[in-house]
């Protein structure tokens, strides 16, 4: 099949989900993903042919997207600060904002290297790792209460660049944030509730080990209100985890209170700590660590200038 037959067959089958401008757009994302090909071979080449079978699995792909499915899950790959995670349904796909708060990490920790990192409610992985290969000589651990996601997270693979660079690969434990009392251990001795599996542990690194108190503390965890699910989109309200989205209404800033306590027993006196937020829960997001006694608690708008994260100092 002649490859712009294939980019138009693709942008008819999208069009009926999605407008025509951005169909086409994830047609090109798809086929240079899968396929290899660039938004310019079929102007370039224009005999420019796709075996049947790829291209058979490619309309497939299309009318998956056409029912909503969104292209990260159906590639498999997410793009998140220049580097390429892999992604199922059992994780959010990384969002570009979130790498604002990478950002604000990386200028804390300028040219310090040896530092702790703790990152709360992993999903992906993207955070926890962006900040181990940003910052070689970091220690990090992240913890999630799914064993999906922790699976996804594990399971990035950045051997070349740990290989070039001397980054050390974050351990990833299951603990369920709420429930979870940290203690030193970060993990209280009732298995049910926040036992660390061995296998998704680095090899190198034996159960509790790893450092009790950390200079910094990340969290991107659930904050969509329930009552927002009518403004979002299919895509995201019918594929992505609602475990790591929502929260009830009568108790949207749950996950904030928790960080908090865990940020009071492990955040080294002079550590830093930032988590994404509800746009429309700023102020009330920072109070929390106001009232918990954090200094230099601050507000933090993203590019479209809606606040996005609270950071804090202990």
């Amino acid at each position: 099949m002649l490859l712009k037959g294939l980019i138009k067959e693709g942008t008819d089958i999208i069009s009926s989900m999605y407008p025509e401008r951005e169909a086409r757009e994830m047609v090109f994302a798809y086929l240079e993903s899968v396929i290899g090909t660039r938004r310019h071979t079929h102007i370039i080449e224009p005999e420019y042919q796709v075996d049947d079978e790829a291209a058979s699995q490619a309309v497939e792909a299309f009318r998956r997207m056409a029912s909503g499915e969104p292209l990260q899950y159906v590639t498999g790959k997410a793009y998140f600060y220049g580097r390429e995670f892999n992604v199922t349904p059992d994780v959010l796909i990384p969002r570009p904002e979130t790498e604002l708060l990478c950002r604000a990490v990386i200028d804390f920790v300028k040219m310090k290297s040896e530092v702790r990192i703790l990152d709360l409610c992993t999903g992906s992985g993207c955070i926890a790792w962006t900040l181990a290969l940003e910052i070689p000589g970091a220690q990090v651990m992240a913890v999630d209460i799914s064993e999906g996601a922790l699976a996804v997270a594990s399971a990035q693979d950045f051997a070349d660049e740990m290989s070039r660079t001397c980054a050390v690969a974050p351990d990833f434990l299951k603990a369920d944030v709420l429930s979870c009392h940290p203690e030193p251990s970060l993990c209280h001795p009732e298995p049910s509730l926040c036992h660390p599996e061995p296998s998704l542990c680095h090899p190198e690194r034996s159960e509790g080990s790893f450092p009790s108190h950390f200079d910094i503390i990340v969290s991107n965890p659930p904050y969509v209100m329930d009552s927002e699910k009518a403004l979002m989109r299919k895509n995201v309200l019918d594929h992505e985890p609602h475990l790591a989205l929502f929260v009830p209404d009568d108790d949207p800033l749950l996950f904030y209170r928790a960080v908090a306590q865990w940020a009071l027993q492990l955040l080294k006196p002079g550590g830093f700590g930032i988590v994404e937020i509800n746009e429309a829960l700023g102020e009330e997001t920072a109070e929390i660590y106001r009232r918990s006694g954090f200094n230099d608690v601050t507000i933090i708008k993203d590019l479209n200038d809606k606040d996005r994260f609270v950071s804090f100092r202990r």
